[in-house]
């Protein structure tokens, strides 16, 4: 993705999100350098243990989760963060094959680069990175692959960190259904995903008390003012983060502590806010062991294995793709 792609498109999204009710912001743009290392930091505190329990889930069970794969086969990070999942994966299959290709995906240069950085210690990968939203990067990673069974090699695709969490569950069946239709009979989901937890560690962990989560959130408002001319006051917006247990999911505002005005420059417009009226940044689902495979099975997959760390309440999933049914 060329970069005045990405800025029309982040233009796009702010006019229509500022301008509808309630107001509301894409995760998506969580994600420049500066949002990229506060994630990084974030996943380092301890109140949040999501990163800590998926990296003991791989660092246990790598060699088992990579098994059904071998020569030929291809790996595709969705959201690659600085690359030590994938490595921890990676490592394996490359004692047993002669050359990984690793793809990379992701809307961060800063995470791509990481990620580049990180697997480069190891023998015998070979990295492409696409700067692109999850769809897009998925085609370009598998459009070598030419049609027809057993040519190229299976895929693995993995979809780590509970990104899944992100999307409500009407987008998130969508988008595994979208990964099923790129995807060939014995390509492979490796698919992270956040279990329900007490309401009080959910808290602390989307509302920590170093505040790193509220600069986190802030960020975004930050970006808007650096890269498309925004006039907003950080100081006048406050982190709020609660837990809809109806809905199974957090929620993330930047709320308004006073009625103001903010000017966008490079939109030409003024957006007004209300005492208290927040921008709704991210909603992060949380899941039941059962309901993430009845999901993959929804989108045509079948489980192979899933992983559970009992402490952090996190799930990881082998989803393999299933032969579709003539008509389907």
């Amino acid at each position: 993705m060329h970069r005045t792609e990405f800025l029309d498109r982040f233009m796009d999204d702010v006019r229509a999100g500022l301008s509808a009710s309630p107001k509301h912001l894409s995760p998506e743009y969580f994600y420049d350098a500066l949002g990229s290392h506060l994630f990084e930091a974030i996943c380092q505190l301890p109140w949040y243990p999501l990163t800590r329990a998926e990296r003991a889930l791989l660092e246990r069970h790598a060699e088992e989760i990579v098994a059904p794969f071998g020569e030929g086969t291809s790996i595709v990070e969705l959201g690659c963060g600085c690359g030590e999942k994938l490595a921890l994966l990676a490592a394996p299959l490359c004692k047993r094959i002669p050359r990984l290709g690793v793809h990379l995906v992701d809307v961060s240069e800063t995470a791509l680069d990481l990620s580049r950085r990180t697997l480069g210690r190891l023998p015998r990968v070979e990295t492409s990175a696409h700067r692109a939203r999850y769809e897009e990067g998925l085609a370009l990673a598998t459009a070598r692959r030419t049609p027809g069974a057993g040519d190229g090699g299976a895929v693995l695709v993995l979809f780590l960190g509970s990104n899944i969490g992100n999307l409500d569950p009407e987008a998130a069946a969508a988008f595994l259904a979208t990964l099923r239709a790129s995807l060939r009979p014995g390509d492979g989901l490796l698919l992270g995903a956040d279990l329900v937890k007490p309401a009080a560690d959910l808290a602390l962990a989307y509302d920590d008390p170093l505040g790193v989560t509220a600069a986190f959130n802030k960020n975004l408002l930050a970006r808007i003012n650096r890269e498309l001319g925004g006039t907003f006051d950080l100081r006048s917006f406050d982190h709020r983060a609660a837990w809809n247990a109806q809905s199974a999911r957090v929620e993330m505002h930047l709320v308004s502590r006073r009625r103001q005005a903010v000017r966008v420059g490079a939109l030409g417009i003024e957006f007004a806010f209300e005492e208290g009226e927040s921008i709704w940044t991210e909603s992060s689902y949380k899941y039941e062991p059962d309901g993430v495979v009845r999901m993959g099975e929804r989108a045509g997959f079948r489980c192979f294995k899933q992983w559970i760390e009992p402490n952090g309440r996190f799930s990881t999933t082998l989803l393999l793709a299933e032969e579709r049914a003539a008509g389907r």
